[in-house]
């Protein structure tokens, strides 16, 4: 499985862009895919949709992809569907409101088909069942089923389905099974390598209340501040739509100092479904590389390359000063490689999508 690589340069563009204000990212993605943003609205807006698959790693950014991708095209027009999102909404739900589970079960008896009754397969997911059953993947749909239906004429982004080898299967036919009247279905396949993830896993951060992830040493928001007490530098919230907006400092997850390791069969597990995804006829396929051979360096410009972050405080000014470095590192094949800014990894993401949606030009 060999993903291309995607030029984002443009000789006639000579203007950077800082990409990680939400000012300095709206102007490049107008400057360098205006036309297709503005393709991709307008087919949200006259009533088309569109079912994407995201599949990726675990912890290789598809939070940040979605994000930025639905900042661009609009959340008005962008639904994100996540799995576990779904999952952790359900316990939420039923623990707050007994009534809930009522609710959720009589939607289970009109719409599940299942070799496992809708209560005890609904136990599996509380991890409430006497028995140690996997969640059946039938289940899976039906609540993603009941999760589409609340984002009607939405272009959707599915996160974490499908997750088993059985599920690829499914996903084939997903548009039929789930009556889901969209416009066009494909998968957007993105590889990250271990290096990569393990650094971001460790510096990671986001915001407690909108959840938009960061990372202090690759991905910094444009809020930076020095907690002395704790004698390090945090991130404050940059999400010009959330309320923590230049105030909420954004915390790490607990776990994430031990990197790549905790997360290893998990990983190897994603790899597989990529990799059947991949060899999938008859679905098109949206494909991202956001590790780079340096050889290949001249397809883009300087400012989408990923750098490397420390910061500085001098107690005198209280003055913080942030230095920024190239951030070289090895691929799976153990080849010196870059890594791409997420929005730049998005800009290759929006000009496939509207290839799919519209064709070659």
């Amino acid at each position: 499985m060999k993903f291309p690589v995607y030029k984002t340069k443009n000789q006639k563009i000579t203007k950077s862009f800082n990409l990680n204000t939400p000012i300095g990212r709206k102007e490049y993605f107008e400057t360098k895919a205006g036309k297709e943003i503005e393709d991709i609205k307008n087919y949200i807006d006259q009533g088309h949709t569109f079912l994407a698959f995201f599949l990726a790693k675990k912890s290789a950014g598809k939070g940040t992809f979605s994000n930025l991708f639905s900042e661009v095209i609009g959340e008005n027009r962008i639904a994100q569907i996540g799995i576990g999102h779904i999952i952790k909404n359900l316990h939420k739900d039923i623990e707050s409101n007994p009534s809930a589970r009522t609710e959720i079960v009589e939607y289970l008896n009109k719409h599940y088909r299942g070799f496992v009754s809708p209560e005890k397969a609904l136990d599996s997911v509380l991890d409430r069942s006497t028995e140690k059953i996997t969640i059946p993947s039938e289940l899976i749909i039906t609540l993603i089923k009941r999760e589409i239906a609340k984002h009607p004429n939405k272009g959707l982004l599915i996160d974490g389905f499908p997750r088993t080898h059985d599920q690829v299967s499914y996903s084939l036919f997903f548009r039929e099974i789930m009556h889901v009247d969209s416009d066009a279905d494909f998968f957007i396949l993105l590889d990250v390598c271990e290096s990569i993830i393990d650094e971001r896993i460790k510096y990671r951060v986001e915001c407690p209340i909108c959840k938009a992830p960061r990372n202090t040493k690759l991905y910094p928001t444009q809020f930076i501040e020095y907690d002395k007490e704790k004698s390090k530098f945090v991130l404050l919230c940059d999400n010009p739509t959330c309320e923590g907006y230049g105030k909420q400092v954004l915390q790490p997850k607990e776990g994430d100092e031990l990197g790549i390791e905790a997360i290893r069969a998990r990983l190897e597990t994603d790899q597989e479904l990529i990799e059947k995804a991949y060899l999938l006829h008859g679905v098109p396929k949206v494909m991202i590389s956001n590790n780079i051979p340096l050889s290949e360096k001249d397809k883009f410009d300087d400012y989408e390359i990923t750098p490397e972050y420390t910061y500085e405080y001098d107690e005198k000014t209280s003055k913080i000063t942030t230095i920024e470095s190239p951030w070289i590192i090895k691929d799976d094949d153990g080849i010196d490689s870059f890594s791409l800014q997420a929005p730049a990894g998005v800009l290759i993401m929006i000009k496939q999508i509207h290839t799919i949606l519209f064709g070659k030009e």
